[in-house]
């Protein structure tokens, strides 16, 4: 299959056109998502390219955009549907826990809820409180629901290919501080472009990442870092800058979850170290955290350590004080490799 170097952004784009040509069923709505393109442009050129029926523009009400996404997905449709920022999905909350996330199970399989919902998520970009938000844990808990939070050109296109086409709803988190380049957060240093990375070769046509695998994304024999999104790069440099042989997973999927992946890993290392940017009390850390502990007890050599945001709003000012940077991870890793001391 061809391949083409791509952004995020273009990863995105690529699969949501690829699906509309091959599927009339497919359609895309949202804020400023049809004639604009979306905020960040993952949806340019669809309305253009596929016309006014399946690529428009939404009101600015989040209910009503995933209530008619339930609605077409009922019919038969799989709305991609774009909430500008995750930090806006509060008011589709009821919609999306009360009623996509039921609707199999309350219908006793007449009907199901094929429908995707696209949010970037995460700061690093001085959005402040409002533009920084990372909720993923708030969907993991609804029984109903997949999240997909991709930190890759290659894995975006794949795992937003294999939602589209999943029959049950997916809240499909896009890592906006991703879009353009790999950050590892150092952020006084130059971004790299994706165009370096070999994850930015991305297949131009048709592909499929299976949903409920991670992806190991450096071997290592001295501690197991589980991380998502941004974070993925970030504990990578964290590692380099510890100089500590880290294998780190890059969970891809917080659910369906492989969790058989990650017990394989600290099986083999011992250790673990969580590293997510939503704030610490109730962040999905603590429930990997419960994970590893129940299956891999006997073979931990060290507490389990989180590196996580902060318990408070997201601050403008101080942005990379919230931020869990590498600095932060190296710091956490010489702890678990002492021990936990």
């Amino acid at each position: 299959m061809t391949t083409a170097p791509m952004n995020m952004i273009q990863a995105l784009n690529s699969a949501i056109d690829v699906k509309m040509a091959e599927d009339p069923n497919v359609l895309s709505f949202g804020e400023d998502a049809g004639y604009f393109g979306g905020v960040f442009r993952v949806t340019d050129q669809l309305q253009q390219k596929h016309g006014l029926t399946r690529s428009f523009d939404a009101p600015i009400s989040e209910c009503g955009i995933v209530a008619t996404a339930i609605g077409m997905g009922a019919y038969g449709l799989r709305p991609v549907v774009e909430i500008q920022f995750a930090d806006y999905i509060y008011p589709a909350y009821d919609q999306i826990v009360s009623e996509a996330a039921k609707m199999r199970y309350r219908s006793g399989g007449q009907f199901t809820s094929p429908i995707t919902i696209r949010s970037p998520y995460g700061g690093g970009i001085f959005g402040g409180q409002t533009h920084s938000q990372s909720p993923e844990s708030l969907f993991t808990h609804i029984a109903g629901l997949k999240v997909v939070i991709p930190s890759t050109p290659y894995d975006a296109k794949g795992l937003l290919t294999a939602a589209i086409e999943d029959d049950d709803p997916v809240v499909f988190f896009e890592p906006k501080r991703l879009y353009n380049g790999p950050f590892d957060g150092w952020h006084e240093k130059p971004v790299s472009p994706w165009k370096t990375q070999e994850l930015a070769q991305v297949p131009t046509g048709k592909y499929v990442e299976p949903i409920g695998k991670a992806r190991v994304m450096k071997e290592g024999s001295d501690v197991t870092i589980l991380a998502y999104g941004t974070m993925v790069w970030v504990a990578l440099a964290g590692a380099e800058h510890a100089g500590v042989n880290a294998e780190v997973i890059d969970l891809r999927t917080l659910v369906p979850l492989d969790i058989e992946t990650i017990e394989a890993s600290v099986r083999k290392t011992g250790r673990c170290v969580i590293v997510h940017e939503a704030p610490k009390t109730s962040g999905f850390g603590g429930e990997l955290s419960a994970l590893v502990q129940e299956r891999c007890f006997y073979h931990l050599e060290a507490p389990i350590a989180r590196v996580t945001g902060w318990d408070t709003p997201y601050p403008h000012a101080f942005e990379w004080e919230y931020f869990p940077g590498p600095q932060r991870v190296a710091d956490a890793l010489k702890a678990v490799m002492s021990g936990g001391r």
